[in-house]
């Protein structure tokens, strides 16, 4: 979202953009990464067939730092903006994580999706629910997108397991209350510990109950594991979704500056990174967000390579979407 937001803008300024995407479809987040039930890919593609129309180029298949070379893109343009997001998962260390039906949020929803615009689920090339106890580890909006995709799979039952309570949960009250209308059953202040099998596969999570500990001023409350107070679920799938880390574009261009957190370090008002001519934006530089954050940083980025390519009088530098800059008032 943030790139294809930036695109938009630096096109409608006279700019030739190219969008490079790692996936077989544009649209990144917006295309794989949230389920159809709460956005419908002919939104995103109607989006893209405009930003093509209007002379925005998209090239497919591009994972960069993979089979396209980040230098070669810092050298054959005049400036690059990254938009890659963070969407490498965060993993849960525990007994039994490497079982087969132990997937990430982001695989399980990403490959339910694709089949569903390929064939319309017909080829089977997705984690398939139907018939299968499933539980999700994690409390935010992804996890909430796997249950109900679970839901709609066909899952025999679908449990969420959260280490804390309902209202300490990061994901929208609104997206819990469609999932427990929908049969989703909570473990609220639930940790797992271990995960169960039979042979290689997963049979079961085994989880302990947690208790909310009293906070410091101006800090979040933490959490303590309750003796004694051991249960198990049985799960056929087991989804984690523990939140995401910016991608590793820096492995590939030591020169470029990151945060503590892994997340690309930009000037405080300029978007600009470490690298000459080098931009970035959204979850890259402010870690996993949402979809709004990621367009507001995409339009309000892509000012920056504007500016850096064509520099031009203040009086005569309004952007799309801001007011131009302040004028004296007429004498009287």
């Amino acid at each position: 979202p943030a790139g294809l937001a930036a695109a938009a803008q630096l096109n409608s300024v006279g700019h030739q953009v190219t969008v490079y995407e790692r996936e077989d479809r544009i649209g990144g987040l917006l295309m794989y990464g949230i389920p159809n039930m709460k956005l419908d890919k002919q939104v995103v593609q109607r989006r893209v067939d405009l930003l093509e129309a209007e002379g925005v180029t998209f090239v497919t298949n591009a994972d960069v730092g993979r089979n396209v070379d980040p230098v070669e893109l810092v050298e054959q343009n005049d400036a690059l903006l990254l938009a890659t997001g963070a969407t490498r998962p965060r993993d849960l260390p525990i007994a039994g994580r490497e079982l087969a039906g132990v997937h990430f949020a982001m695989d399980f929803l990403t490959a339910n999706t694709r089949s569903l615009l390929d064939s319309n689920l017909e080829d089977g090339n997705f984690i398939n629910a139907r018939n299968k106890n499933v539980v999700v580890i994690g409390g935010g909006d992804t996890a909430m997108d796997c249950v109900r995709t679970a839901v709609r799979q066909g899952a025999r039952s679908v449990t969420c397991v959260y280490r804390r309570d309902r209202d300490n949960m990061p994901g929208s009250a609104r997206e819990v209350q469609n999932a427990e209308e929908e049969g989703v059953v909570f473990e609220w202040l639930a940790a797992p510990k271990a995960l169960l099998s039979q042979g290689e596969s997963v049979t079961g999570v085994r989880a302990q109950r947690m208790a909310l500990t009293e906070a410091a001023p101006g800090e979040r409350r933490n959490i303590a594991p309750v003796p004694g107070s051991d249960f198990d679920i049985p799960a056929d799938i087991v989804i984690e979704a523990l939140g995401f880390q910016p991608e590793p574009f820096a492995a590939h261009e030591p020169d470029l500056r990151l945060r503590d957190d892994g997340t690309i370090k930009v000037g405080a008002v300029s978007f600009a990174t470490s690298l000459p001519g080098v931009f970035a934006a959204g979850a890259a530089v402010r870690g996993a967000s949402l979809v709004v954050w990621a367009v507001r940083e995409g339009q309000a980025a892509a000012a920056e390579p504007d500016r850096y390519l064509t520099p031009r009088p203040a009086a005569v530098a309004a952007w799309p979407g801001r007011p131009p800059p302040t004028q004296p008032a007429p004498p009287s």
